[in-house]
């Protein structure tokens, strides 16, 4: 893709390209079974989207991404931040 396309992104995010790209290599290499990679991976969404995650969430979330181990994209984790 080319440079503009990611400058459009990154102008209506507001997120450096950089940093969307890591976090889709973090999503694609994740261990949805480990708690603190999970939980890791829920916090950076969270700042990515500039949304607070009350810790009350953060653990209903992992507790549920673990018990079921099945990999997320990040359209998952932002639905279920309610973004």
């Amino acid at each position: 893709m080319n440079d503009s396309f990611f400058k459009k992104i990154e102008s209506k995010t507001g997120v450096p390209m950089e940093e969307v790209f890591a976090l889709a290599n973090a999503l694609q290499h994740a261990d949805f079974k480990d708690e603190r990679q999970v939980r890791k991976i829920i916090q950076n969404v969270g700042m990515l989207a500039n949304k607070q995650v009350p810790q009350h969430l953060e653990d209903e979330l992992v507790n549920s991404l673990v018990s079921s181990g099945k990999p997320l994209n990040i359209a998952d984790i932002t639905k279920m931040l309610g973004r």
